[in-house]
């Protein structure tokens, strides 16, 4: 399994809306998908996750209401959409996979995921 290959984001006002996109070189099917954040000087953490095998979307509450996991198994590609954005959500942002193991997406946020794309800066300004 490859590794997600990309995102793309951006710089955006605050109250803005920004969509992520992770293409995959393998389909969804079997995997969890998730994304993750970095703010400077902070730990990384999950901001929102899906996990097939407990039919399970979750996301960490400072983004729930906002933001909306989602997949294209057709094109391999996962998305976050990302709206009403704030000055806290500015970070880098990574895409994760991980073979999808019936543990439960705060599992995912607590120990990781496999397989990551390159983080992409996400800039809300004020």
């Amino acid at each position: 399994l490859s590794a997600a290959a990309g995102v793309w984001g951006g710089l955006v006002q605050a109250g803005g809306s920004l969509r992520l996109s992770c293409a995959s070189s393998v389909p969804f099917d079997h995997y969890a998908i998730g994304w993750f954040r970095q703010a400077p000087g902070k730990a990384r953490e999950g901001v929102a996750c899906f996990s097939r095998s407990v039919s399970s979307t979750y996301y960490a509450d400072s983004v729930k209401g906002r933001f909306t996991i989602s997949s294209d198994n057709a094109k391999n590609t996962m998305y976050l959409q990302m709206n009403n954005l704030k000055p806290d959500d500015t970070a880098v942002y990574f895409c994760a996979a991980t073979p999808d193991k019936v543990v439960g997406c705060s599992w995912y946020f607590a120990y990781g995921m496999d397989f990551w794309g390159k983080g992409t800066q996400v800039t809300v300004s004020s």
